[in-house]
């Protein structure tokens, strides 16, 4: 059921107040960022406002998009907890040094929580959501956290267990939750930012002076996140000459790749180099340049996965094989099971990645099929009563507990 906002607009008086932590990646924090813009905008519509602080760290992505939204931020102390199989190695120098850092972010967090006087706290995974979700059941405000992908990260498995609410993007998740917290559990699918659902393909092109492109050909759309990946940079690199000859391209490289990447752009024959575009970071353009791409070679987040399978995109998923619990080889085996995209699993080569694109870009049947399988497998809440809960319905639902 949706809550009914004009009624908690009235019984508030005032603007209601969230704290939202997480990040470190997209993956974390895009989920937080829409959270934000929709409650603001549902309040807004019950005439209700929103005071809104991000608590996370000065080095992620977060900092940046909180910036980018006039969000106040905050940091605190944090730290990282590397796995492994072995646990002798777990306590390692690094290991026990971080671990010495969390009483403090813990403390920090307590009085950044004490003195915002949140109505409910919001944590979307990501080591700096621990110490705050702590801070948030210390100064026992309601303390929602959701999980985007299907085997919880060890931040929110942590906090799991002391939230009021757990939301999840899949059903799939349930079995993964601790066994404290499945009674609280709620499944809402993965927030999706709903510019990127609007874009337009020829708003890419003038935006980006994209007027080499071959309008026949197929184009492809590289990234590796917002920093980028060597992997990814270096197999494409491999490929380009004859990636060129068969489509067009926009490659987000990561700001430190980019210098070394034009220097490759030089060394183009003059005929394919007008296809090619590289660039560190992709801004607002992202919405028009997903609509541009027929193919996305990407890692297999959870955000991104969310995306492009609400937009329909084929895509070529390269896994992260650091990404904790194989989270990304799962989510890629997950859609690749299913034909709904194709996945590199295990070591990645530059010819891997040419046979796998080759009948992407020579058989539009075949990539349409992909992509339509794609789009089935979209799990961005929908409205209600067609589906299930928003993650903002869920924040509002706490208020009335």
């Amino acid at each position: 059921m949706t809550p009914d906002t004009t009624a908690l607009v009235s019984r508030l008086g005032r603007p209601l107040r969230l704290i939202v932590t997480g990040g470190g990646t997209g993956g974390h924090t895009y989920p937080a960022l829409t959270a934000v813009r929709t409650l603001r905008s549902r309040l807004a519509a019950a005439g209700g406002a929103l005071d809104v602080l991000w608590i996370g760290t000065a080095a992620g992505l977060e900092a940046r998009v909180a910036g980018s939204e006039g969000i106040p931020f905050r940091t605190v102390a944090t730290g990282k907890i590397r796995r492994s199989s072995n646990p002798l190695k777990l306590i390692s120098p690094a290991n026990v040094k971080d671990m010495g850092r969390v009483p403090l972010g813990v403390a920090q967090a307590r009085t950044a929580v004490a003195g915002f006087d949140p109505d409910v706290v919001l944590g979307t995974g990501g080591y700096v959501a621990v110490p705050v979700g702590l801070a948030a059941r210390m100064c026992h405000r309601p303390l929602v956290v959701h999980e985007q992908t299907v085997r919880l990260g060890l931040g929110n498995r942590a906090l799991a267990r002391m939230a009021t609410r757990v939301a999840v993007s899949s059903g799939s998740t349930l079995p993964f939750l601790p066994d404290a917290a499945r009674p609280n559990a709620v499944v809402t699918g993965n927030p999706v930012r709903p510019e990127v659902l609007t874009g337009q393909a020829g708003k890419a092109v003038q935006a980006l002076g994209l007027w080499g492109f071959d309008r026949e050909a197929p184009t492809v759309y590289v990234t590796g996140g917002a920093q980028g990946s060597q992997q990814i940079n270096q197999l494409v690199s491999d490929i380009l000459p004859w990636l060129l000859g068969h489509a067009n391209v926009v490659h987000q490289c990561g700001p430190a790749h980019e210098a070394g990447l034009r220097a490759r752009v030089a060394a183009l024959p003059e005929h394919i180099r007008a296809r090619y575009l590289v660039t560190g970071f992709v801004g607002p353009e992202l919405p028009d340049v997903l609509a541009l791409a027929d193919v996305v070679v990407s890692r297999s987040g959870a955000g991104t996965l969310a995306e492009l399978t609400a937009l329909g995109k084929a895509a070529v998923f390269i896994p992260l094989a650091t990404s904790a619990g194989n989270e990304q080889e799962h989510n890629a085996r997950h859609l690749a099971d299913a034909g709904a995209a194709v996945a590199l699993i295990g070591p990645a080569t530059s010819g891997a990645l040419q046979d796998t694109i080759v009948p992407l870009l020579t058989d539009p049947a075949r990539r349409a099929e992909i992509a339509r399988r794609a789009r089935e497998h979209a799990r961005p809440a929908p409205a209600p009563p067609a589906g299930p809960p928003r993650l903002v319905d869920v924040l509002l639902s706490v208020l009335d507990r």
